[in-house]
């Protein structure tokens, strides 16, 4: 029986493999909300067009942002767009989450960011004082992270062309030291730890909007990373692999970013990962798991087994990290997979989904 059941794993696991070696390739014609929930559907939209359309060696890793030299310096460039709705929500709105997953991006590529642009697209009739709202709240988080917006554009599309506003930010940062970080640089032994509780912006963004009638006291966990990963950095130095803003697809995605990248297999503790109730109350009632609802505060780090005890430390010194947790360990089998120790003292398979159970939250 237990050679049996072995052998059907094995055969379950050369079948993933399989599927995963595939050509990556967009079966639909036109694009979906499942496209931007960045799940399976969002990897496979920019494996098979935009890298196949762009591919170079910066773009080919698709981390949060390219590093490269230029004139005897090292810097981080990124740029993302935000499209949330409601515009204003429990905790921070589209100003301030456009500013932060900006810094979050630079941060975690070992960058100190610096500069931002900040581009608009503005629909007719868009309230003023509602654009001024948006705007001071950026300029708050902006001197709270310590970098400046320094250019941007604006455009204004017809009445029911847009949803009010959308937000479009890119940064550049700059890269001290011999800082090499990637989602392919997790070896076996080492340990996986998220910054604090998970899942809470995209509880709160999904009760903002009203369509559910439940209630519950979260609000979004927006906030810039750059002083909790330098507080990391300069406990452990080197020992820090990999550092992921744990945004669309939550901490599960990113944790199987890191798998397939670095050929490894990441084995996490259900029950070590930092889960508020009430976050956990409301992912129940919704039939969603928490590990893969979006934060916009916390990071997934990989470290060197070694430095588990003092990254722990370091994060937890912070005030965005008092909530830090050791939830899982790097092995080498099974490569490319995440599997999930439950409470009930069984083993599964986290995968990536397909589209996002909770779309528009960034």
């Amino acid at each position: 029986m237990t050679e049996t059941r072995a052998t059907r794993e094995e055969q379950v696991l050369e079948r993933i493999d399989r599927a995963r070696q595939r050509k990556a390739r967009v079966r639909e014609e036109h694009i979906t909300m499942a496209h931007g929930a960045g799940g399976k559907a969002t990897q496979t939209l920019i494996e098979a067009v935009f890298l196949d359309a762009f591919r170079n060696p910066l773009l080919e890793p698709l981390e949060d942002g390219a590093v490269f030299g230029a004139g005897g310096a090292r810097l981080a460039f990124t740029t993302d767009s935000y499209v949330v709705s409601p515009l204003f929500f429990p905790g921070g709105d589209i100003g301030d989450l456009a500013v932060n997953g900006t810094v979050n991006d630079l941060a975690v590529c070992g960058a100190r960011p610096l500069y931002l642009s900040a581009g608009f697209v503005l629909e007719e009739g868009f309230p003023v004082e509602d654009l001024r709202r948006i705007s001071a709240s950026m300029a708050r988080a902006a001197a709270a992270a310590e970098v400046s917006i320094v250019t941007g554009d604006t455009k204004v599309v017809q009445r029911g062309k847009a949803d009010g506003c959308y937000v479009t930010t890119a940064g550049v940062g700059l890269v001290e030291g011999d800082v090499r970080l990637g989602v392919a640089h997790a070896r076996p032994g080492d340990a996986v730890l998220v910054s604090g509780p998970i899942g809470e912006h995209g509880v709160t963004i999904m009760l903002a909007r009203g369509e559910l009638d439940i209630e519950a006291d979260v609000t979004s966990d927006t906030a810039p990373l750059n002083g909790l990963v330098a507080a990391l950095r300069a406990a452990v130095g080197g020992g820090v692999r990999c550092l992921r803003d744990a945004t669309r697809g939550g901490v599960a995605t990113i944790l199987n970013e890191i798998a397939r990248a670095s050929g490894v297999a990441v084995v996490v503790e259900e029950d070590a990962v930092p889960v508020r109730p009430a976050v956990r109350g409301a992912c129940e009632l919704l039939g969603i798991d928490p590990l893969y609802v979006a934060c916009e505060g916390r990071m997934v780090t990989v470290v060197a087994g070694d430095a588990a005890a003092p990254a722990l430390a370091a994060l937890r010194s912070h005030p965005l990290g008092e909530g830090a947790a050791i939830v899982g360990r790097v092995q080498d089998d099974p490569p490319g997979l995440v599997l999930l120790k439950t409470a009930f003292g069984g083993t599964r398979i986290v995968d990536v989904l397909v589209g996002d159970p909770l779309p528009r939250i960034c």
